[in-house]
């Protein structure tokens, strides 16, 4: 099948995406991670995902290879088809997907639409070896950090840093958090909270 679609992006809707490619336009479901990068009339390459099924032909498309992989590790999911992992991923982009698997975050997963707390604790079984793995994650986040003398609390810098937030925001999100004594997930896990009010 398709591997991208490279084109100029005719039309934007919630979900969905136009590729001109050539005259014909290729309708594309998307997250809102990609369409957050695409703008009407600029050329863009969408790398693509199609489900074929007896009454249906649907094309996904992705503004990177990485979360097009992340989309496909979630289909690999029992019970995760094309649109719970399309929503999944509206709500956490590739990186903040990872890191509420590593900690366990089920609460963070069920922000996306329509999915439940079972389906969030599938994901996280079943992606926990994947997207959890040691090389996927930001360099400096990964055990090897400790046998460094970085420690707990380095690591776990690196780890939001990665994700977008600022020195100042992890400080102040680390305070009150008893690093000597806590695993980094449960470190990082309690530190996204404070970040995001819950």
């Amino acid at each position: 099948m398709f591997y991208y679609l490279n084109g100029t992006v005719a039309l934007l809707e919630e979900n969905l995406a136009v590729i001109d490619c050539g005259g014909v336009g290729y309708a594309c479901h998307t997250t809102a991670y990609t369409l957050a990068k695409l703008k009407v009339g600029e050329q863009q390459k969408l790398y693509t995902y199609c489900n074929v099924k007896e009454d249906a032909f649907d094309v996904y498309g992705f503004a990177t290879r990485e979360e097009l992989g992340v989309f496909t590790q979630l289909l690999g999911v029992s019970g995760v088809g094309p649109k719970a992992a399309q929503a999944i991923l509206s709500a956490l982009p590739p990186d903040k997907l990872r890191l509420a698997v590593l900690t366990g975050d089920e609460k963070l997963l069920t922000t996306a639409n329509g999915v439940g707390k079972k389906m969030a604790q599938r994901v996280i079984l079943e992606l926990k070896d994947k997207l959890g793995a040691e090389e996927q994650l930001p360099l400096g986040t990964s055990a090897t950090a400790s046998a460094e003398g970085k420690g707990k609390s380095a690591e776990a810098t690196q780890a939001l840093a990665a994700l977008g937030y600022s020195p100042s925001e992890i400080g102040a999100a680390l305070r009150g958090i008893d690093v000597e004594n806590l695993p980094v997930e449960e470190i990082i896990r309690r530190a996204l909270r404070a970040m995001l009010g819950r």
